[in-house]
């Protein structure tokens, strides 16, 4: 199998992505999951270097991203950015020119997404955004290739997102978008998904046929739901937030309640980290319906992916 051409030179959004590229993304990666669990090595990316930027602190992103360009005969060098110059002042313009000397792709973990789009803007290699506050591409991919894993055609089912309409939302509802599955939304009207985002998964819509919801009403977001997926409340950054966001969202969780008011069998997805009695019920969490272990594992073997479709 080939590995995937893309026509973006750097993944900044999953939208920066056609239906047809995420596809051979998501084949791809069934290839690649299943030759490392057969043993079998590929040295795709081999001599290659990938820079990982974090200004945000990370479990999946750091492991799946290091073990990942590993595998693939790769190099990752970690970049906290309080040890490199960045966190000194150096412009982020400058430090996209000097990595770009000196690595073949960067992957970066901020807040702002402008510093991402500004990364790439001056970066002559390939640029991956580990997550920022507006998306979060990685994650998105991972979870919807682990619908696909299940159901092949996503098209015929639809995904419901409960809670903080966070990047995490955003980039779901823009994959569910191009890819034309349904999605509903369930969240305070304060904390819904952002609007730009929305207005372009409505025109993406219109080309795949995705039924979009975005609504405050619980009861209405979940009938005929085949996966429910919510995410933590406060975001790192946010912790000023808490209290109050807490006491607005308190309705809106994973509870043995919510997932009966899905269809049958529906199963259940989290990004993680997980803060286990709020946004979700460790009952549920834990139970046969939850998908949580597969989509963090997925991370790793999608990533390969699109670094190989990148870096390559």
């Amino acid at each position: 199998m080939k590995i995937p051409e893309l026509k973006t030179k750097h993944l900044l959004s999953i939208a920066d992505l056609s239906k047809e590229e995420i596809i051979k993304i998501f084949n791809f990666a069934v290839k690649l999951k299943k030759d490392i669990k057969r043993g079998r090595k590929h040295k795709y990316l081999s001599g290659k270097t990938l820079g990982m930027i974090f200004e945000k602190s990370s479990t999946r992103t750091r492991v799946s991203f290091e073990t990942g360009i590993f595998q693939l005969g790769g190099h990752a060098l970690f970049l906290d950015s309080s040890d490199i110059q960045i966190g000194r002042g150096e412009t982020i313009a400058d430090t996209a020119k000097v990595l770009s000397r000196y690595v073949d792709g960067i992957m970066i973990r901020t807040f702002s997404h402008s510093n991402v789009e500004e990364l790439a803007a001056n970066a002559d290699i390939p640029v991956i955004n580990g997550l920022s506050d507006r998306t979060h591409p990685c994650q998105a991919l991972a979870d919807l290739f682990t619908i696909y894993e299940r159901v092949n055609d996503l098209t015929k089912v639809k995904l419901f997102y409960i809670g903080d309409g966070n990047n995490v939302a955003n980039s779901l509802i823009l994959g569910a978008s191009i890819l034309g599955m349904n999605i509903s939304a369930a969240c305070p009207e304060i904390y819904s998904p952002d609007k730009e985002v929305l207005d372009k998964a409505a025109q993406f819509s219109l080309y795949s046929g995705a039924k979009i919801n975005i609504t405050p009403d619980i009861d209405k977001a979940a009938q005929g739901a085949d996966f429910i997926y919510t995410d933590v409340w406060v975001s790192m950054g946010q912790e000023k937030e808490l209290k109050k966001k807490k006491k607005i969202l308190a309705k809106y969780k994973i509870s043995v309640n919510t997932v009966e008011k899905c269809a049958p069998g529906c199963l259940v997805m989290h990004c993680l980290p997980a803060h286990r009695g709020e946004e979700i019920d460790s009952e549920i969490m834990d139970s046969d319906r939850s998908l949580i272990l597969e989509q963090a594992e997925n991370r790793l073997h999608v990533q390969k992916a699109v670094m190989c479709a990148l870096m390559r």
